[in-house]
């Protein structure tokens, strides 16, 4: 079989190529199906058939993860054959230059400056990196809401026990008056010993989407740093990081973005970087250089590289595009249902406010027995949600679901709620 070159010989020492690729080995790639212009009705079909779909179900649970498309899939399986074919070689040599070759990529798309921004392997470890490496003091405070992810809720409890910090949590409600509500709920739990306000740029359970930069530019006010747990909202909703003001983002790229389970980013304003305590130790690096927060060890390097490709995959049908797609999606399928008997949805009802995720429960089932009979009996699979005054199902589409199955969907929801 014949090999692609990789090394570069010059004047004895040697150079890879970025991103090279090894031929496949015995992989029969079929003819890639062109795409329609995106404004045309078949483009989403055509996006369809990129996903592999598993016929036993209706997924309409991507929000722990978006499976990846085969275009992707693809490209990580050839990224996966260059390292292994280079050995250590390409971990001696190259691995770090590609990475940050990525992270600069994947900052420019969030718009944050490449030299506060590095990829990890998911919200949590970015969101826990600033928790844990914040320099907390006794009686020193912090915010959250009980809506927050529950890793991030535990990191917080404990600095609690070990620093001696005072939790502040808070309810953010469903179905708020108005930004200015939310701005004003933060802002009442703020003193002078108040030092990190966390908060969802998309709450997580109901798709909620908050004022970040509102609720920034008011902890600043008070001298007040902000983290913005951003999991849900990158791919899924446009981003620009800077446009937020705040002062650390967290998000995942195995959600929305479509990138291969693993990885995540972490943004930290050039400020703050000196003062986080790294995880784990980093040799030669200067307080201010963020890298000194992304020691990892030896770790699969290839998924890295195919965030390269996820972000391709994004770029032919546009991050504004998506959004709304998956927001048209979202509002097929509530708009139906918000007005039913018994059917409770838990999202706010204006746009702007949500996307793609909403929540919605049956007044007369718990939201465990919901699942497991939209599972069992109309092959929808979902996930039950039951906390933080949320109670229902979290329903998450894609880019790839039809209007017919969330047809499906809406039918079942109907029934179940006239089953008292």
């Amino acid at each position: 079989m014949e090999k692609r070159q990789f090394l570069k010989y010059l004047g004895g020492a040697s150079m890879v190529v970025p991103f090279l690729p090894i031929a496949a080995h015995g992989q029969n790639k079929s003819k890639e199906l062109p795409y329609p212009h995106p404004e045309e009705d078949g483009f989403w079909e055509r996006i369809r058939q990129d996903f592999k779909l598993k016929p036993d179900y209706i997924n309409l649970e991507n929000g722990y993860y978006c499976i990846t498309p085969t275009p992707v899939l693809n490209k990580l399986w050839e990224h996966t054959q260059m390292v292994n074919y280079e050995g250590s070689y390409y971990m001696r040599t190259v691995q770090w230059e590609n990475k940050e070759q990525v992270a600069s990529k994947l900052a420019s798309f969030v718009g944050c400056d490449p030299e506060t921004l590095i990829i990890t392997r998911n919200t949590t470890e970015s969101l826990d990196l600033v928790i844990g490496g914040f320099p907390w003091k006794e009686g020193d405070e912090a915010i959250f809401a009980h809506q927050d992810y529950g890793a991030m809720r535990d990191h917080f409890d404990l600095i609690q026990n070990r620093y001696g910090v005072v939790c502040k949590v808070i309810s953010v409600p469903n179905h708020p008056e108005s930004d200015e509500e939310i701005v004003a709920l933060y802002e009442s739990q703020i003193t002078p010993r108040t030092k990190l306000l966390m908060v969802c740029h998309m709450i997580n359970i109901t798709g909620h989407i908050l004022p970040i930069r509102k609720i920034c530019d008011m902890a600043h006010k008070h001298g007040v740093e902000v983290m913005v747990d951003g999991a849900h909202a990158v791919g899924h909703i446009d981003v620009n990081i800077s446009e937020l003001n705040c002062d650390y983002y967290g998000s995942s790229l195995h959600k929305w973005l479509n990138a291969p389970l693993g990885v995540g980013l972490l943004h930290v304003a050039k400020k703050n970087i000196p003062k986080i305590w790294p995880l784990f130790a980093e040799h030669g690096r200067e307080p201010q250089d963020i890298l000194r927060l992304n020691h990892t060890g030896t770790n699969p390097v290839q998924i890295y590289l195919a965030i390269n490709e996820a972000l391709d995959y994004l770029h032919k049908m546009g991050i504004h595009r998506k959004e709304k797609r998956l927001r048209y999606l979202q509002r097929y399928w509530s708009n139906e249902l918000r007005n039913i008997p018994n059917i409770v949805v838990n999202t706010p009802v204006e746009e702007h406010r949500s996307c793609g995720i909403a929540n919605v429960g049956i007044s007369h089932m718990k939201p465990k027995d919901l699942a497991e009979t939209l599972l069992e009996e109309f092959k929808i699979w979902t996930v039950a949600i039951d906390e933080g005054n949320v109670v229902g199902c979290r329903i998450t589409p894609n880019i790839y679901t039809t209007t017919k199955e969330l047809d499906v969907f809406v039918d079942a929801m109907k029934t179940l709620a006239k089953r008292v």
